[in-house]
């Protein structure tokens, strides 16, 4: 039988120490730091002002909410809400605002990156491996 000229042969690639890997190839794996939020973290005091900022901005958003969507800017009327609501309701008020704000924030982040990865990748010359 005649074999396949084919058959014998094999590529052979030479081996790499770390294999080639977009750096931005994923926006789940970016590195997250305290460096690029808006946020103020003292060193060694981030727990403290973390578990602060977790219980006072949406407290604060809350009552803000409270104050000009349901008291409509009265300070009476909103005195007399805020009489009647307890912390917890009024915290989990902003904690629902915050949140929402927050997922919309990281959906537009998220959009912008593939917008731009798009164009990067548009740009590179196809190399065959």
């Amino acid at each position: 039988m005649e074999k396949n000229k084919f058959e014998s042969t094999h590529v052979k690639y030479s081996p790499r120490t770390k294999p080639i890997k977009n750096k931005g190839e994923n926006f789940g794996q970016q590195k997250i730091t305290f460096d690029d939020t808006p946020l103020f973290f003292p060193a060694g005091m981030e727990k403290l002002f973390l578990l602060m900022y977790f219980i006072l901005l949406p407290y604060i958003t809350g009552l803000i909410f409270l104050f000009f969507y349901v008291g409509e800017g009265k300070t009476d009327l909103f005195l007399s809400l805020n009489e009647d609501s307890s912390f917890i309701l009024t915290w989990a008020i902003g904690y629902e605002i915050i949140a929402v704000l927050m997922i919309l924030y990281i959906i537009k982040m998220a959009i912008f990156y593939s917008v731009d990865n798009a164009r990067k990748g548009a740009q590179k010359h196809f190399r065959i491996p």
